[in-house]
């Protein structure tokens, strides 16, 4: 068993305000590589394994496009950036989940994610409804369909069609698609995947803890195709013109991927994990981003994240101007009133 524990003590990278109060302080590790991977920034513990969940997505969609699966079944950039998505169960994610499905001949019987309420309610003051109003009026309970990873288990089945395999059973460890997977995850990052740094993930499949450092430079070289195969250099590129096409499908309505890829493009790809991780790449640079929240609070990877973006990648003036509500967010209460902000310190002030 190995430790959970940082090595070092993670800077405090983010802190939460309140009537000019600290009210909470969120701990941190940041890496920031280039793809031959050298280090640009090192905040923290970045060589302690940790799972990086969703974040990794769109390395384990790469199997998709590289075994022609994402071609044989005309699959549209909606629909592989959704193959890439934690997102919200909205009525169009839903829709688009399910065309996949089809298009391999099969429906949401075929997902093994498990059913799942979607994620998304309302904005403070607005009542319910988001993505769970539709379920709401119908009476209706949800299914595997609005399982915020339906559109990666979808990818999933279509490569097990593709390539001749029976998909039932895909989520395993051993099955021939998530070998697939596995292998090219290790690839990419360059680090093995081992048994014993394996666990199972919210919708099922095996997740692999993985230093940050290593997934910084992986998502390095899935931006720059440094050290990849032609093949698969060419699979992370009609990847995140996908996901820079159609951002809604990532994540959904007032979600910080969507919201920050729609403003900045292709500029950026960026992915969220569950309990606090981040993973992104900054393709006209060369860098990959990985970092971790200690305490698995989303809302300050977010900032964390948003601080990094702002360092590193120059935005013109309408940029900074649409992407400042994400990088110093106001905490707004049920009645609209501003109560508190969010704000990176330490290692990611300024």
């Amino acid at each position: 068993m190995w430790s959970v524990a940082p090595d070092v003590t993670n800077p405090i990278l983010v802190e939460v305000t309140r009537g000019g109060v600290v009210e909470s302080a969120h701990a941190g590790a940041v890496a920031v590589l280039d793809a031959d991977g050298g280090v640009v920034l090192a905040l923290g513990d970045i060589d302690r394994p940790i799972f990086p969940r969703s974040a990794i997505k769109a390395l384990q969609a790469l199997p998709l496009v590289e075994t022609g699966a994402a071609d044989r079944y005309g699959l549209t950039a909606a629909e592989i950036a959704l193959a890439c998505a934690s997102h919200n169960g909205e009525e169009e994610h839903v829709r688009t989940a399910a065309g996949m499905l089809a298009k391999a001949g099969l429906d949401v019987t075929a997902l093994e994610c498990g059913a799942q309420m979607p994620s998304r309610e309302s904005a403070p003051g607005r009542g319910r409804g988001g993505a769970q109003a539709p379920l709401y009026r119908a009476g209706a309970s949800p299914t595997a369909l609005h399982n915020n990873c339906s559109g990666k288990h979808s990818g999933f089945v279509c490569v097990a069609c593709a390539t001749g395999e029976d998909p039932a059973g895909y989520i395993r460890p051993e099955h021939p698609t998530m070998r697939l997977v596995t292998a090219a995850i290790e690839d990419v990052c360059a680090h093995g995947l081992g048994a014993a740094h394996r666990g199972t993930d919210g919708c099922s499949i095996p997740t692999f803890a993985i230093p940050l450092r290593a997934l910084a430079h992986g998502f390095a070289r899935y931006a720059t195709g440094t050290g990849l195969g032609t093949a698969r250099a060419q699979a992370a590129r009609r990847i995140m013109a996908a996901v820079a096409e159609a951002p809604f499908f990532v994540a959904g309505t007032e979600r910080f991927d969507t919201t920050a890829m729609q403003i900045l493009g292709a500029r950026a790809f960026m992915k969220v994990g569950a309990e606090g991780v981040y993973c992104a790449a900054l393709p006209e640079l060369g860098l990959g981003i990985a970092l971790k929240c200690d305490d698995g609070a989303t809302r300050a990877a977010e900032g964390m994240l948003a601080a990094i973006l702002r360092r590193f990648l120059p935005m013109s003036a309408a940029e900074e101007q649409a992407m400042q509500p994400l990088i110093a967010p106001r905490l707004i209460n049920w009645n609209g009133i501003h109560v508190g902000d969010l704000r990176a310190v330490g290692g990611l002030a300024g």
